[in-house]
């Protein structure tokens, strides 16, 4: 920032009123923006300009538990369109609000349009990451459907692969259930969890046991040859490589590690909205369209998702290793 912009608020305020917005509106940005740096200061001892992801989500997490989902958006739709421009203007090098907004796309855009990428597409776009940690996170996301902030939060005994050398104990979930993925409802950010503080929450509404496929299991089997030791209180699944080494991954980092590959097919560009961008959540929306398309059983697909109620839960986790999992492996695609 320099010397002569010292109060980016202000000049971001400036640009408002210069393209024509009404003194209500340029108001109801004031006085967003202005609470969200008091609370930078008082909580996270920070400004504006050195707030990043995490800053942005504890903001949100807070002003949830005093306004209304939809106030929620709006607020959040105010902050980041603040970041894109500070950031087009080349005063902050990103855009921290990009992956919050992500994350609240359900709340900010209830049925967004998508880039259309094809299967050969994509198969092509995985064929060109050969690092095995971001492989196998591609890959997790591209066949379970799961979000980032989920993937994140797994754990080595949430997942049970049928390989030698994968005799580690699993939860009770998974315990007469080879090649499958336990993903719990449980992790909240900001709270602690099996000993730890997380920093993405699981939105499921119900836990979800999700089968692995061959070539699911082949890019998990590459990643955890070369998974560095982890210290702490629990063993997560995908962990960096790095500079947070044998740290567990965040949802920025996956964020930035989708996109960056995305940049370099042509498929993200800074400054654009879902309907152009491919990240984390673009691959739940492929994994969701191509499986119903597939399967032509939309409850099936909501159990894979964690987004139905007890009735159907019920039904699906009962005859978990006959349905589901038949129903899956006939029909999940391939990508490699």
């Amino acid at each position: 920032m320099s010397e002569t912009v010292a109060d980016p608020i202000e000049y971001f305020l400036e640009d408002v009123t210069h393209h024509g917005r009404n003194v209500r509106t340029h108001e109801a940005y004031r006085r967003v923006l202005t609470e969200f740096e008091a609370f930078l200061r008082e909580e996270r001892g920070v400004g504006p300009l050195e707030a990043d992801y995490r800053d942005c989500m504890a903001w949100v997490h807070d002003i949830r538990g005093r306004h209304a989902d939809s106030t929620v958006a709006t607020y959040a739709s105010y902050l980041n369109r603040f970041y894109s421009y500070i950031e087009r203007v080349g005063r902050h090098d990103e855009n921290p609000m990009s992956l919050v907004v992500e994350e609240m796309d359900e709340s900010i855009e209830t049925n967004p349009s998508r880039r259309d990428v094809s299967l050969p597409q994509m198969r092509a776009f995985v064929a060109d990451i050969t690092h095995p940690l971001h492989r196998a996170v591609v890959v997790t996301l591209l066949k379970t459907g799961i979000r980032s902030g989920e993937l994140c939060n797994l754990e080595l005994r949430d997942i049970s692969l049928d390989a030698p050398g994968c005799e580690w104990q699993v939860r009770a979930q998974l315990s007469t259930r080879s090649q499958a993925l336990y993903v719990t409802p449980e992790h909240t950010y900001g709270e602690r969890s099996g000993g730890e503080e997380r920093t993405a929450s699981n939105k499921r509404k119900r836990e979800t046991v999700i089968p692995v496929d061959d070539e699911l299991e082949t890019a998990l089997l590459r990643w955890l040859a070369i998974r560095p030791d982890t210290t702490g209180p629990t063993e997560p699944l995908f962990v960096g490589t790095a500079d947070r080494w044998g740290q567990r991954l965040t949802p920025d980092h996956v964020h930035y590690l989708v996109t960056d590959y995305a940049a370099d097919a042509g498929w993200y560009r800074s400054g654009a909205g879902a309907s152009e961008n491919v990240t984390p959540h673009y691959f739940r929306h492929f994994f969701t369209t191509h499986m119903r398309d597939r399967t032509g059983d939309r409850g099936i697909v909501k159990y894979l998702r964690g987004d139905v109620a007890d009735d159907v839960i019920d039904t699906y986790t009962h005859d978990w290793g006959d349905r589901i999992r038949e129903t899956y492996l006939d029909h999940i695609y391939s990508i490699a």
